[in-house]
């Protein structure tokens, strides 16, 4: 009995031992880098010790190359998402950046970017299920930008959320966290803050241009906001065309090192713009050609490259002792990381976003979102006499005119996607009245052509005309996409075509004293006041996506009442602007500017009004460590619900190069008529630093503030004095 016990008792230790070796051989064949388990670092330095030389460079260009013996598929780091995912087929368009931006809703753009995000999921899961791995299909996208519009002519000024810095911070911040998702695990998409730095133009010379600015200018302007969306974990930042300050920005290591990665504490991956590599030698001529421009672009922090040149170039840099096999790691271990975060080697069962279909992409709520967007964006800047809103039962007969009344360019701007069911505005006004209404359409006039004009007669006949004139993605853009520009992409001026404006002229003339309602698309600011003595009403529209047809009449109709407000200053001419290469903030903005303007940042009519009363009183003196936290009770005292945009500005003590006012906070509130709603504003004291010179070290001036609140920069509806302690 003794000897079987034993016999039983080793034979089990045998099939233990064996069960052992067996799972520890399987455990062994599972390598590191496709155990979900494991940490990332950890992955990736497993498959980083599997990668030739070879290997490794050909992954460091935006045409990721496959390695089928590790499984690696080729990838397209390349993908759009500005307003809406682009160029990738059916998908929602929302209103261009710079509309989403007047809404000063930052709650909302976070809806927005969810959005692209979950549409972006299932289009990939689509392709990939199909083993298409197209450009524009991915998962890693080169958006938001968030480059400072500090000057009207630029033509991507559009892409951007306007003039300030707070603000864009703001609702960069919002767009990323709805891109990139809120999973513990897994990003949704990957979110790109570009260009980094000091990138607005002048668009023709983009690939040559040296943009001077001195520190000050830097870290409180032009850096601000990508300082913010790396605190909100943005996981890629773009390097701009340009140089600043002699160095150009894809090999500047000051910039991508130094204060990106060691001072601010990004954790993510650096891509440059497309082709900036290739400017380096051919059109900054910084560098005497592609091996050297590949050594310094991975010594000073580029992980990707949108060109060729790190694939093509960069064994020759190691070759040459330019740099070493450990560069390219670390260029390497930044990308890899983010590939691990999308899930591009995980068993895609286990990722909480593998289940978007078909049903994700361009459905109604989407499209319900796409339209609120699009009525929150649009700002009034006239209603002479309460004309609007018009009483639909009421009005027999409309005259829809203009050259951008049935423009799909103006409905969707640039970096767009495309779509079935895009509602034009002359659609959108047909839809909202009755059959019984005549409504009529007519093109009007062109860009061109300042003397021959329709609709003119037609537009007589009507009750009410609806005039939609402005510019479109063709006048106003990127280098070479607007092809119309004179200026390579940028305006030489803010006029409006002078064709429209001798169309306005020549309909006041046809309609007499009947009302016309002037509808103005664009992505920036014009000369408002060349059309506005003869119109009744203006409604600055923006590119308002596909649901701007209907958003605009449900404004028009009364249905919502206006509520945009203008994320950029409306100057009074050109001429009151610096010189446009000029990267000096003198006199440029509402921060620094105090001259003569058409509409002041932050402007926009309502169809009611509101009043505000301060709820509770500021302490009189704060320090560093403190918060400013005020209530402010806002009233609506009109006839009808709309949405008020409470905003905070500072006016700070009077000190050299210290901004006139400073947007630091805002808020957004529904306030039914005849009720009051209490908002509650919180400033950081920190927030109130500014760059100093001598120590170059952010500093709290000590003094004298004002806290100004209203419903844009130039209005005080509410004030209260403190002072910073020394």
């Amino acid at each position: 009995m003794a000897s079987t016990m034993q016999n039983f008792t080793r034979l089990s230790i045998a099939i233990c031992a064996t069960l052992f070796i067996s799972v520890n051989t399987m455990a062994q064949q599972t390598p590191f880098y496709k155990d979900p388990s494991q940490s990332i670092d950890v992955r990736v330095k497993d498959l980083i010790s599997k990668l030739t030389l070879e290997e490794k460079v050909s992954l460091l260009g935006y045409q990721s190359k496959a390695v089928p013996r590790l499984g690696i598929p080729a990838y397209n780091w390349w993908n759009e998402a500005l307003h809406g995912v682009a160029r990738a087929g059916e998908a929602t368009i929302f209103p261009q950046a710079i509309g989403m931006s007047a809404t000063f809703n930052d709650d909302l753009l976070k809806q927005v970017s969810t959005v692209i995000s979950t549409e972006a999921r299932a289009k990939y899961n689509l392709a990939i299920a199909q083993d298409r791995h197209l450009q524009y299909m991915g998962l890693t996208f080169w958006t938001p930008n968030i480059n400072i519009f500090r000057d009207p002519r630029w033509g991507r000024g559009q892409e951007t959320y306007g003039e300030d810095p707070f603000l864009t911070g703001r609702m960069g911040s919002a767009f990323v966290k709805g891109l990139q998702g809120n999973d513990p695990h897994y990003l949704k998409t990957s979110a790109t803050a570009k260009h980094f730095a000091v990138h607005s133009g002048p668009e023709a010379e983009r690939d040559r241009f040296d943009a001077k600015v001195d520190e000050k200018d830097l870290r409180e302007t032009y850096l601000y906001a990508f300082h913010e969306l790396v605190n909100a974990g943005v996981e890629s930042v773009m390097s701009a065309y340009n140089r600043v300050n002699g160095v150009p920005n894809s090999i500047n290591k000051v910039l991508l090192t130094d204060i990106l990665r060691k001072e601010w504490g990004f954790k993510g991956h650096v891509v440059t713009d497309c082709g900036a590599l290739d400017d380096v030698y051919s059109s900054h001529k910084t560098l005497p050609g592609p091996v050297e421009v590949a050594a310094a672009a991975l010594k000073a922090g580029v992980d990707l490259d949108c060109s060729t040149i790190l694939q093509r170039d960069g064994l020759k840099a190691i070759q040459q002792k330019l740099i070493t096999e450990k560069d390219v790691d670390n260029a390497l271990s930044a990308i890899l990381r983010t590939e691990f975060k999308l899930g591009f080697y995980d068993d895609q069962t286990i990722n909480p976003y593998h289940g978007y279909g078909v049903d994700s992409i361009h459905n109604t709520q989407h499209l319900a979102l796409a339209r609120k967007v699009a009525q929150q964006s649009m700002v009034l800047l006239k209603n002479n006499n309460n004309i609007l809103p018009l009483n639909k039962s009421a009005v027999s007969s409309i005259m829809v005119v203009g050259p951008n009344a049935a423009s799909l360019d103006a409905m969707i701007a640039n970096y767009h996607g495309t779509s079935s069911k895009v509602v034009n505005f002359v659609e959108g006004i047909t839809a909202a009245v009755n059959p019984a209404t005549r409504v009529e359409y007519d093109l009007g006039c062109d860009y061109r052509d300042t003397t021959h004009f329709g609709g003119t007669w037609a537009a007589g006949n009507a009750e009410v005309t609806i005039a939609v004139i402005g510019l479109s993605p063709v006048l106003e853009g990127e280098a070479g996409d607007a092809f119309l520009s004179e200026s390579g992409g940028d305006k030489k001026n803010l006029s409006l075509p002078a064709s429209e404006i001798a169309f306005i002229k020549a309909l006041r003339k046809g309609v007499k004293t009947k009302p016309i309602i002037a509808v103005i698309t664009a992505g920036s600011d014009v000369d408002v006041a060349a059309i506005e003595p003869y119109v009744d009403a203006i409604i600055f529209a923006w590119y308002p996506g596909e649901q701007g047809g209907n958003a605009l009449a449900d404004l028009v109709f009364g249905d919502v009442s206006p509520s945009g407000h203008l994320p950029v200053t409306f100057y009074k001419d050109i001429s009151n602007v610096p010189d446009y290469q000029n990267y000096n903030m003198k006199d440029r903005t509402y921060r620094y500017y105090s001259g003569p303007v058409q509409y002041p940042f932050g402007f926009g009519l309502s169809y009611t009004s509101f009043a505000y009363t301060l709820d509770s009183k500021l302490k009189s003196t704060y320090k560093k460590t403190d918060t400013l936290t005020v209530a402010v009770n806002i009233k609506n005292t009109g006839k009808t619900n709309g949405d008020d945009v409470v905003q905070a500005y500072i006016e700070y003590p009077k000190i050299d190069r210290m901004p006139i006012k400073e947007l630091k906070s805002f808020k957004r509130v529904s306030v039914a008529k005849d009720k009051d709603e209490t908002v509650t504003l919180k400033i950081p004291v920190q927030d109130l630093q500014k760059w100093d010179m001598t120590t170059h070290k952010w500093k709290l001036y000590p003094g004298q503030y004002k806290l100004v609140l209203g419903s844009n920069s130039a209005d005080e509806k509410a004030t209260a004095d403190f002072t910073i302690a020394k």
